[in-house]
């Protein structure tokens, strides 16, 4: 099965995500399918980068958001 999630990045108490198309049972920040976007939330408001078109790609072709990604997905 795979998912879209997060991949945490950045320094400690800074994070930053990647918006990742990953196998369910990998790795948080294992190895990835392709990258979709990016989320800073430290910035007021959260940065977000997403590419929509390869986003509702993946969506067609049965990967299944986490609820973070979702909930970040519906603010793009």
């Amino acid at each position: 099965m795979v998912k879209i999630k997060l991949a945490r990045t950045g320094k400690k108490n800074q994070p930053s995500y990647r918006i990742v198309v990953q196998e369910a049972r990998a790795k948080r920040d294992g190895r990835v399918i392709e990258i979709l976007g990016s989320y800073r939330p430290i910035r007021n408001p959260g940065e977000l980068q997403l590419d929509k078109a390869r986003y509702r790609f993946w969506i067609e072709r049965g990967a299944v958001p986490t609820p973070t990604v979702l909930h970040i997905a519906k603010r793009a």
